[in-house]
Order: C-alpha cells, then sequence, then structure tokens
C-alpha cells in the first residue's frame, strides 16, 4: 500500500492510505487513518473520516456518490470502539451512511441505506436501498434484506449472488477509465 498524501489529509499524523489503481475523486474528503485495498474506487463527494478510529476498505470496492464513512470512538468503557471494515468486492450505493460497522465480501449495500454501530454483515448479502440497519444487528450471508428497521426477506437467487461480484467488476472497469482520462 503506498501513501499518497495528496489524495487526503492527516489527522493526529495519518494519512489516508491508498493502494495500487485506486480512483479516488477530488471532491471525495479523505481524512486521518484510512486504508484502502487495490482497484478500490472512491467517488465524487464521498466524506470518510478515520480520526476517532480507523477505516479499511478491501480491494475492488467501489464507494459511490455522497456515501459517508465513519466510526465510533474508543473509550475507557469500549476499548476498541467501532471502526469501519469493509471487504474485498463490496458496492457501496449512492449516499449511503455506513457508521462503525464490519462488511463481508460481495456486499451490495443499496442507495440510501444507513448501517449503524456494531452491525456485522457476512459475506454475499444485499441490503435494499433506503433500508435502516439499527445499531448491533447481524445480517446471515446469503439473504436480501429490506425495510426500516432491516428485515431478512428472503434468500439471494444465483443470477443476484453472481450480480455481487459482477457489480464489483463493473466499478473496477469505470475507475480504469476515469484513471485513462487522468493521465
Amino acid at each position: 500500500m503506498s501513501i499518497r498524501t495528496e489524495i487526503g489529509r492527516p489527522y493526529k499524523g495519518k494519512y489516508p492510505q491508498i493502494g495500487e489503481g485506486c480512483y479516488v475523486d477530488s471532491s471525495a474528503v479523505l481524512v486521518g487513518d484510512i486504508e484502502i485495498g487495490a482497484d478500490s474506487s472512491i467517488w465524487p463527494l464521498v466524506a470518510g473520516r478515520g480520526d476517532v478510529n480507523h477505516i479499511r476498505i478491501g480491494a475492488r470496492t467501489n464507494i459511490q456518490d455522497g456515501a459517508i464513512l465513519h466510526v465510533t470512538r474508543t473509550s475507557p468503557n469500549d476499548p476498541d470502539g467501532y471502526p469501519l471494515l469493509i471487504g474485498d468486492d463490496v458496492t457501496v450505493g449512492h449516499q449511503v451512511m455506513l457508521h462503525g460497522c464490519q462488511l463481508g465480501n460481495r456486499i451490495l449495500v443499496g442507495m440510501s441505506a444507513i448501517v449503524m454501530d456494531g452491525v456485522v454483515v457476512e459475506d454475499d448479502v444485499i441490503i435494499g436501498a433506503g433500508s435502516l440497519v439499527p445499531p448491533g444487528k447481524r445480517l446471515e450471508s446469503g439473504f436480501l434484506y429490506v425495510g426500516s428497521p432491516v428485515k431478512k426477506a428472503r434468500p439471494l437467487n444465483a443470477d443476484e449472488q453472481a450480480f455481487l461480484t459482477k457489480s464489483a467488476e463493473n466499478y473496477v472497469w469505470l475507475k480504469n477509465e476515469y484513471l485513462a482520462e487522468e493521465q
């Protein structure tokens, strides 16, 4: 992972670390202890603040326009707090808010969904647009979840499971086009 200080701002001496082949839009704001895996993309107006805890984003993950990424601070009662951990091949839709939660691999978080502190989303999950995942909830692998508060709707079918990887691949292709335009 390489440190590219022109991408973000430091907080307490820590700059965001951006992996090889990443695209970060110039309007995105990334601050502090953030690591982004290879071939991931951060789109316009994303705000990520790794100030009172850390943010880790896996490979081939895309964080779409207007998403907010934040964490929960550590305290004497909770020495770990809640960092934000996002796996590989994850699609985070427009205007999603992720706060101190953990997302596994091959997940799609629909537009304007909110995922709160302490939530654990297992691999291979779709969270529907506009859904609210309340604090501390665990979403089981292989299902579609929708609603506010979110409820397990049904198992994912084979096409939906395949789409989770395809969505990530589409954004790798798109960010490569954007990077080529910058050269």
